[in-house]
């Protein structure tokens, strides 16, 4: 079973998408591949709140910012991707990878064969306009592109704003947390 959930920042879609995971992967064995590049200071605070705020939480955290096909995540269980955001802009930026796209989608269909419940948390893009500079557009192409990738092949797709989930796709599948 997958799950795509898209939000915009501070929109409570990684805490959803926590509560997801946990219940669905009940009993079970939940990953948190958490895809954030320590990469200065600002980013390594964040990456230490983060690891605080899910102690006592059951999961297990794999570090994962480039390269998702190779995470060393075990078979069964769940796994909670947070966030698709980073991982495209780790793959475009850090490791200047130009078929990032299919690297991050192929990875995504290792996790998907290899994890009974997969919760994929990202971004909602394009709602700002599509007028940008640089390598932005190209960031928000590719991170749009894999949206609709792993949205086609999901069993759930949802967007959270203010906390509220509202499916689009499979809401009768997960109910209300």
């Amino acid at each position: 079973m997958t799950v795509l959930i898209v939000g915009g920042a501070s929109s409570g879609k990684s805490a959803y998408g926590e509560a997801l995971i946990s219940r669905l992967a009940q009993g079970r064995r939940k990953i948190y591949l958490a895809t954030m590049a320590a990469e200065d200071l600002e980013s390594q605070r964040r990456i230490a709140r983060h690891r605080l705020s899910r102690r006592g939480k059951g999961f297990w955290t794999v570090e994962c910012p480039v390269d998702l096909a190779s995470a060393p995540v075990p078979e069964g269980g769940g796994v909670l991707l947070e966030c698709l955001g980073n991982l495209c802009a780790n793959e475009l930026y850090t490791a200047r990878n130009p078929g990032a796209e299919e690297n991050i989608f192929r990875g995504f269909l290792r996790l998907r064969s290899r994890c009974e419940q997969t919760v994929i948390v990202s971004n909602e893009v394009f709602t700002g306009g599509s007028d940008y500079a640089g390598n932005t557009l190209a960031f928000l192409r590719l991170l749009a592109n894999l949206n609709r990738r792993i949205a086609a092949l999901a069993d759930g797709v949802c967007e959270v704003c203010c906390g509220v989930p509202v499916y689009y796709k499979g809401g009768d599948l997960f109910g209300h947390l």
